[in-house]
């Protein structure tokens, strides 16, 4: 099969997807457990959606599926969950969770892509988590791959918002070298980022009064929109004129979803959704490098 193609796994509400769609490739499968993220991957895309565990699902299966052979697939992404290694988290090595990276990494020996692409937040190299961040590295270089591991910060690359991200590439060692996109120091302002948005899903829980100490400035990039815990937010986003939380209208704007790109659930559900996503500029400036 010819062009580029891409095949997503923990694949979220789309993001990577959204960015790979947006440099032009061709995604044959997403792959991911949660319901809800299935349901807004269907809800948006085109492509076909398997609600799966990736612990049981084999390459062979992927490529049949898919019709392709070994050797033939452009890019094989994966954003493993990060909660084991987050800092926002308790950062557990034994998580079970961690393990999930070396799925990826089965699944790439399994299918031999010509590249592939993982995603991870910082804290995989803080630590106690460097043990496990260096094991990760030796697995991939252990297959046929040139892999480099670089953390860049979305507001570089096109997106209003400070979120600084590990990202793992591997080119095939027949092809040549990995190559990230170089950062744009112009960055996007919240300003420009909220410029005609048309605000419908507002918070209705209160605000507590050290809640409104964090609120956003204008003329720069926000902070990293996430959501911990029982919590909405770990440091609260507020509006830098009015006196409320921001909608899910302009935290689609901050992580660089289109305005009419649909998400499940209550409030809650799809600022958590937007928390836990790649952001779909970044993942473009770096599809376009690949």
């Amino acid at each position: 099969m010819s062009g580029k193609t891409v095949i997503s796994t923990f694949a979220g509400c789309g993001g990577s997807s959204l960015g790979y769609k947006m440099a032009g490739y061709k995604e044959l499968l997403a792959i991911d457990s949660d319901t809800n993220s299935v349901e807004t991957l269907k809800l948006n895309f085109d492509f076909p959606v398997w609600q799966r565990d990736i612990r049981e699902v084999t390459g062979q299966e992927i490529m049949d599926f898919c019709g392709i052979k070994k050797g033939e697939l452009y890019l094989f992404d994966g954003s493993p969950p990060c909660q084991g290694f987050s800092s926002a988290g308790k950062k557990k090595v034994t998580d079970e969770r961690n393990d999930l990276s070396f799925e990826f990494i089965r699944l790439v020996k399994e299918i031999e892509p010509k590249v592939f692409v993982m995603e991870n937040v910082a804290g995989m190299v803080r630590g106690n988590m460097r043990g496990l961040f260096k094991g990760i590295i030796l697995a991939m270089k252990a297959l046929n791959y040139n892999v480099r591991c670089k953390l860049l910060d979305a507001k570089y690359y096109g997106v209003p918002q400070s979120r600084k991200r590990l990202f793992f590439v591997g080119v095939r060692k027949d092809i040549g070298e990995p190559v990230f996109p170089k950062p744009n120091l112009e960055t996007v302002s919240v300003r420009q980022a909220f410029e005609g948005v048309d605000n419908k899903t507002f918070y209705k829980g209160k605000m507590r009064p050290r809640q409104m100490e964090d609120r956003l400035t204008w003329d720069c990039s926000a902070p990293t929109l996430v959501k911990v815990a029982n919590s909405i937010f770990s440091s609260c986003v507020v509006h830098p004129e009015e006196d409320r939380h921001l909608t899910i209208e302009e935290a689609k704007r901050l992580c660089s979803f289109p305005d009419d790109f649909k998400l499940i659930g209550g409030f809650n559900e799809k600022w958590a959704r937007l928390g836990n996503a790649v952001m779909p500029k970044q993942m473009y400036e770096i599809a376009k490098c690949l």
